[in-house]
């Protein structure tokens, strides 16, 4: 976007040619579609070319709407100069305001006294289908002014997109007295609008997840967003009768420096939505991952070569980051001063003096005087504990938003090592309410990064992946939120193991630290979990911790990730697992920590991350340590006591319903103890029924269970003569987009072939959950009867999952001493994967005998438990490379 010469105003100006459309309108018809379509044509070639040249984003913006004042006069002039009937060309919306980008839609009010005549009405229509025709996005309505004013006093909407109107053309009276009947004097007067479009904006904060953070923002509509600049701009023009975001420094409500952060933040939106559009070719307003990279490199930012990274993209969406943050501060502090001009102008309130500091007035805190946080740098953490400690407080008072901001410069080294503020902090996280909503409040006005300046460096930062779906700072933020959340009661039923544990926690405040520095060392070189653990040891020595305590928040630190990545990519029902995990967890006061914080931070990573089955996988894994560490005992013991306690229960059970000893045993014969071990008694006595009731030994057992509660169904298959029974399933599951989370295959001590499945569903798909479960089962059985084993059906990758990049590695692992190789997979995931991989296992003569499946984001993580074939021998060194090349080339 940079050019030898810059273009100008008048660059953009001449574009139109009125005279060359007016000569084309007096040859009549035939020519004046085509001539329109040149004309619009030609402007907004002529635009983007100014554009991609260098000219100004206001130029674009102001100039199209300019350009179209222009030409929609020429047209009008044209149809309606014969009229009788008063008619008036307006304006509305963003093109009232005049401001069009590139592809947005030019939004127009046809006005009239009352209703249309014939003539007027056929004036109209043709008009209506000039513009159309001609190649023009329009959105437009016809009113009497009757009906203008009864709509707007029943819509906001309606009243907000008139408010703003401009009269193009026509009837200078009729527009008039449109503004009369719809102005703050007859409709929506100043509270009431104030009040509604503050609703709104909650409402459509709430709509976009409360954050700006996410990593494909709506510009528009997210918080922080034009949106959120054009409520200011309302309120200014409602209130205050103003034209312009800078009236409002002549009001004494913005400073100039405020007003050019303002002005900036919306420079770079303008920018950002017009490069959008003129890349889409359409109205788009999402900075969708298929556009960031090349955005970014128009906006002058490069990637780093040599480490193959997405440098590029990060700082470009840094940059958009901040901005908004920057933004949604601004939009506070001006919303705060309009709720205190226009809601209490006539109420005085009464203040409330808290201490030689603060006061509050109408349920807001403000300093008592403009030099309390010069004479006192402390305050700026102390304001953050007065709003936990007075739960009637609502909020800061504007101009002591405007004080913070302009005394942060204050919290210097000498600051960060006083006792008094040392003291501050520590006690703003050890409350008992308020801890979410201050550190927000602390991120938003710069002061927490301005204490921690290693959490300055995250704030804006985003990883570019389908894993994480906030910045690094709101996603920290989320994790303390959840971490909170579990010691309220209220919420108590959401995670009742987890809420019972937070509930006996001695010192709860080393939890929320471990989740505030957990990721503070993200986008570092290096391992971040052990930089963030030397971050958060030293922060705590330095605050008066005990060296317990500091090592156990910097231990949670380091080991943030271990219980994820045991419960999702390894066997829990195998007991050397479960000690491998003890011996690192250590003690149970380790584990109650790191399951709370492992739970809130796979929570607050992406929302569609979080499911019922790995909170199932997270609660079995920590009772099973829990129960080694009480118990002590060797995993050998472990195991054979879970196997006998599977089989007990599940016989008990069986015996209750009539099954005998022998019927029993009769079907047990086939079952190895892998089977015992990775089943539970209530899923042993399922498939044991359903094997004793399908009395047809020459077709296969096909039955499925759902648990919509938790968002799983359970596939059960048990077959005698079926081949490549598991490429066959995880086809059809593939066929349906159905995620497997866990396989297990047991090749019978009889020759027969048993296979479960654990498939988890999306929150969209739970409903839908039975339909599935009927839909299933037909498919299968369908496919296990195949003579021969149809061709993969090839499924496209979805639209986000192809702008990510994953390097496929694979690794094999011996794990026992009777064949079974494990190999482990990491890979970028698509539809149709597993079936990729057991196509190729069949290709290899590989035999599987149980899998584990987890994704993240767009990578998969996925584990096989392999021998050959036939054979069920180990894979020598050439099978394990044959092998690995196939699922490369395949991948």
């Amino acid at each position: 976007m940079h050019a030898f010469n810059k273009p100008t105003v008048d660059d953009v100006n001449n574009l139109f040619d009125e005279q060359k459309l007016n000569d084309s309108l007096q040859q009549g018809a035939g020519n004046i579609v085509s001539a329109l379509k040149d004309e619009v044509a030609a402007i907004n070639q002529g635009l983007k070319t100014l554009y991609q040249n260098g000219a100004p984003v206001e130029d674009i913006v102001f100039g199209r709407a300019s350009l179209m004042d222009r030409l929609l006069t020429t047209l009008y002039q044209h149809i309606f100069s014969d009229i009788k009937q008063p008619v008036a060309l307006i304006a509305v919306g963003g093109f009232g305001r005049g401001e069009l980008h590139p592809a947005s839609d030019i939004d127009l009010m046809l006005l009239l006294q009352d209703k249309e005549d014939t003539i007027t009405k056929d004036a109209i229509e043709q008009f209506i289908m000039l513009l159309w025709d001609g190649g023009l996005e329009i959105g437009h309505s016809v009113r009497t002014l009757d009906e203008c004013a009864a709509e707007a006093a029943s819509d906001i909407t309606i009243a907000t997109n008139i408010m703003e109107a401009r009269l193009l053309a026509g009837d200078l009276f009729l527009f008039d007295s449109m503004q009369q009947l719809t102005g703050p004097d007859s409709i929506w007067g100043d509270q009431a609008f104030f009040q509604t479009k503050l609703k709104e904006q909650v409402q459509r904060n709430g709509k976009y997840n409360d954050t700006a953070y996410n990593l494909e923002p709506n510009i528009k509509e997210g918080h922080g967003g034009l949106r959120d600049i054009q409520m200011i701009g309302w309120v200014t023009k409602r209130h205050f009768g103003a034209s312009s975001l800078r009236d409002l420094v002549d009001h004494r409500f913005l400073r100039e420096e405020e007003l050019t952060a303002l002005l900036e933040g919306q420079r770079l939106l303008w920018q950002i939505r017009c490069s959008l559009h003129y890349l889409t070719g359409r109205r788009e307003d999402r900075l969708l991952f298929d556009y960031q990279h090349q955005l970014a490199l128009e906006f002058g930012f490069e990637d780093d070569a040599e480490k193959r990274s997405n440098r590029a993209i990060e700082q470009f969406m840094q940059q958009y980051y901040r901005t908004v943050m920057e933004l949604e501060r601004l939009n506070e502090m001006l919303l705060q001063l309009f709720r205190e001009a226009i809601l209490y102008k006539d109420k005085p309130g009464e203040i409330v003096v808290i201490n030689e500091s603060f006061q509050t007035i109408h349920g807001y805190i403000e300093v008592r005087h403009e030099n309390v946080f010069s004479d006192k740098p402390s305050a700026l953490l102390e304001l953050f504990l007065i709003n936990e400690q007075h739960p009637e407080i609502q909020g800061v008072r504007a101009e002591t938003i405007r004080l913070i901001r302009k005394n942060r410069h204050l919290i210097d080294d000498e600051f960060r090592e006083s006792d008094e503020a040392k003291r501050l902090f520590i006690e703003i996280i050890r409350q008992s309410r308020g801890v979410t909503h201050e550190f927000r409040r602390m991120n938003r006005y710069g002061i927490l990064a301005a204490y921690i300046p290693a959490f300055g460096r995250i704030v804006g930062r985003m990883q570019y992946d389908l894993f994480h779906a906030f910045t690094v700072d709101q996603h920290t933020l989320f994790v303390l939120r959840n971490l909170r959340r579990l010691s309220v009661p209220n919420f108590c039923h959401e995670f009742p193991l987890a809420s019972g544990i937070s509930h006996h926690l001695k010192k709860p405040e080393l939890l929320y630290l471990a989740g505030l520095f957990h990721d503070i060392a993200k986008g570092r070189d290096g391992d971040h979990s052990e930089l963030g653990a030397e971050d958060a040891l030293e922060f705590c020595l330095s605050h008066g911790l005990s060296q317990k305590d500091s090592r156990l928040v910097s231990w949670l630190v380091r080991n943030h990730l271990i219980m994820s990545i045991t419960a999702q990519r390894k066997d829990i029902s195998d007991p050397e697992v479960i000690a491998d995990f003890a011996e690192k967890v250590n003690s149970l006061r380790n584990l109650d920590y790191l399951y709370l914080l492992t739970m809130s931070d796979i929570r607050a990573t992406n929302p569609k991350q979080w499911n019922s089955w790995k909170d199932k996988l997270l609660i079995e894994l920590y009772n099973k340590t829990a129960h080694m560490l009480q118990q002590g005992v060797g995993y050998q013991a472990n195991r054979q006591r879970d196997i006998e306690h599977n089989r007990t229960y599940a016989f008990r059970n069986l015996a209750k319903e009539g099954f005998g000893i022998l019927e029993i045993d009769a079907i047990w014969d086939n079952f190895t103890d892998e089977y015992f071990l990775r089943h539970t008694p209530a899923e042993i006595v399922w498939h044991t029924k359903e094997i004793k009731k399908h009395t047809d030994t020459n077709t296969p057992v096909v039955k499925t269970r759902t648990d919509s509660r938790r968002g799983s169904m359970e596939l059960f298959v048990f077959s005698r003569s079926v081949s490549h029974m598991f490429a066959r399933i995880v086809s059809v599951l593939g066929q349906l987009n159905l995620s497997v989370a866990d396989a297990f295959i047991m090749r019978g001590m009889k020759g027969c072939l048993l296979e479960t499945y654990k498939i988890v569903f999306s929150d969209d798909m739970v409903e839908h959950i039975d339909n599935y479960a009927n839909e299933v089962v037909p498919l299968v059985v369908d496919k296990l009867a195949d003579t021969e084993l149809s061709d993969l059906t090839t499924m496209a990758v979805p639209r986000v999952q192809k702008h990510f990049e994953v390097e496929t590695k694979i690794s094999f692992t011996q794990i026992d001493d009777n064949g079974v190789t494990r190999m482990h997979i990491e890979t970028r995931d698509r539809p149709g994967l597993l079936s990729i991989i057991a196509r190729t296992f069949i290709q290899c003569n590989i035999g599987i005998h149980s899998a584990k499946i987890s994704t993240a984001g767009e990578t998969a993580n996925d584990y096989f438990d392999i021998t050959q074939a036939n054979r069920l021998n180990r894979l020598s060194d050439d099978m394990k490379y044959q092998l690995k090349q196939a699922l490369l080339e395949q991948l």
